[in-house]
């Protein structure tokens, strides 16, 4: 397992992060063979009832999670709420959830660096196909 501070977590509503203002948070990648990730965060109690209702529905969720460093890009996920618990003024709230595969973009670099190559075809094709699996470094454009 590896352990991070949480710097952000904001819930997706179709393409926008609504960031909620926490107190502190902790991401456990469990490296397991299911690919789970924990999260924890610190809030104010007045955010509570939103994390009830997600659990009560059993609902997945969306997030982008800042890890480590504010100018890390944020990682995606999809999460279910698993436990709450308010303490004082505040509340914690655990969720359980895996990292979401962003769209890469490698397909359309390696078909663009294969046509800058001469490659056509059936040649084309089978040159495609053979990287796809193969994955080899591309040139940054």
């Amino acid at each position: 397992m590896k352990t991070f501070k949480m710097i952000s977590f904001g819930l997706l509503t179709g393409d926008v992060a609504y960031y909620l203002p926490m107190h502190d948070g902790i991401i456990i990648n469990q490296e397991n063979s299911h690919r789970m990730w924990i999260l924890e965060m610190f809030l104010d109690v007045e955010h509570k009832e939103r994390f009830e209702k997600l659990k009560a529905e059993e609902a997945l969720v969306e997030a982008k999670v800042v890890i480590s460093y504010p100018e890390n890009e944020p990682a995606a996920f999809v999460l279910a709420v698993d436990a709450i618990h308010e303490i004082g003024d505040r509340v914690s709230v655990l969720l359980k959830g895996r990292l979401k595969r962003q769209r890469s973009e490698y397909a359309e670099q390696l078909l663009s660096e294969l046509l800058d190559r001469g490659l056509e075809g059936q040649a084309l094709l089978e040159r495609f196909e053979s990287d796809m699996r193969s994955r080899p470094r591309l040139k940054k454009k």
